[in-house]
C-alpha cells in the first residue's frame, strides 16, 4: 500500500487544500503575468470582474497578482525554516541522546536558553534588529521551531537508544547509519512530519504577525500580514478587499494543521 493511500481524510483535505493554494501560487505568474507591485491609482478599490478577478486595492494593484506573491512568500519561509529547523534538530536530538555526557548538557543548554523568552518575542526582536529582512525572519523563526524539533527527538530516541533492538544490531557490528535508518527514524518520522507540518504554519503565522507590528517584511512587499494591515482602513468601502488576504492565510495555516494529523 503507498503512502498517499494510507493518508487520513483530514490529511488529503489539508493536502488538497495546500495544494490548490500552491497552483495558485505557481500558476498566476505563468499564466495571467500579473504584476504585484504595478500601480494604477484611477483604479482602485475596483470590486472582482473580468479584468481583475480578486479586485485592485486602493492604489491600483491587482490583489490576486499580490495574493499570490503572498502565497509564494509564505510557501517559501515555511520551506526555509522547516527544513533548516528539521534537519538540524533532528540531528541534534539524536545526537544528544546517543552520546549523552557534555554534548547532552550543551546542547539542553542552549535549547533552555532559547526557551527563556517567548517564541514570538524572540522573532520579533531578530526582525527589529534589521527590519524588513527576510534572512532575519529566517533565522529566528528557525531557531525557535529547532528547539521543538530538537526537544522532541531526544525524548523519543532516549528509549530508542537503550532498546535491545538497537543494542543487539550494534552488537552484530552495524554502523550509526544502518542503526539510525534501521531503529531511530522509523520511530521518529510520524512525529517528526507532524513537528514539519505545524512548523510551517508557525512560520507564516509569526511572519503575518511581525507584519502587523511594521518590523516584519516592508511595502510593497505582497505579504499578507502586511496586506491585512494595508486593507484594514478600507474594510467599510471595500470589504472585500480585507476578507481575501484574511481567508488565504487562514486555508493556509488550516491545511497545514490537517497535514499534521497523525496516521490512525
Amino acid at each position: 500500500m503507498s503512502g498517499l493511500s494510507r493518508l487520513s481524510i483530514k490529511r488529503w483535505v489539508g493536502l488538497v487544500l495546500l495544494g490548490l493554494l500552491l497552483v495558485l501560487a505557481v500558476g498566476e505568474p505563468l499564466l495571467l503575468n500579473g504584476d504585484p507591485n504595478k500601480q494604477n491609482l484611477s483604479a482602485g478599490l475596483i470590486s472582482p470582474n473580468v479584468q481583475y478577478w480578486l479586485g485592485t486595492d486602493q492604489y491600483g494593484r491587482n490583489m490576486l497578482a499580490r495574493i499570490a506573491g503572498g502565497l509564494r512568500i509564505s510557501f517559501l519561509l515555511a520551506l526555509f525554516c522547516v527544513g533548516t529547523a528539521a534537519v538540524s534538530g533532528v540531528l541534534a536530538g539524536v545526537l544528544a541522546a546517543w552520546q549523552r555526557g557534555w554534548i547532552d548538557i550543551t546542547l539542553n543548554f542552549i535549547a533552555n536558553t532559547i526557551l527563556a523568552l517567548p517564541g514570538l518575542v524572540l522573532i520579533l526582536i531578530f526582525a527589529a534588529l534589521i527590519p524588513g529582512s527576510f534572512a532575519m525572519l529566517y533565522l529566528a523563526i528557525s531557531l525557535v521551531l529547532w528547539v521543538e524539533f530538537f526537544r522532541v527527538v531526544r525524548a523519543l530516541t532516549l528509549p530508542v537508544i537503550s532498546g535491545p533492538q538497537l543494542q543487539s544490531s550494534q552488537i552484530l557490528g552495524f554502523g550509526p547509519v544502518y542503526l539510525f535508518r534501521r531503529h531511530i527514524w522509523p520511530a521518529i518520522r510520524h512525529d517528526v512530519f507532524s513537528l514539519a507540518a505545524f512548523g510551517a504554519a508557525t512560520s507564516i503565522i509569526a511572519m503575518s504577525s511581525v507584519g502587523f507590528v511594521y518590523v516584519g517584511l516592508k511595502p510593497p512587499t505582497p505579504e499578507l500580514g502586511l496586506m491585512i494591515v494595508e486593507l484594514f482602513p478600507y474594510y467599510h468601502e471595500a470589504p472585500w478587499l480585507l476578507a481575501e488576504p484574511i481567508t488565504v492565510l487562514f486555508m493556509l495555516v488550516l491545511g497545514f494543521h490537517l497535514l499534521a494529523d497523525k496516521p490512525q
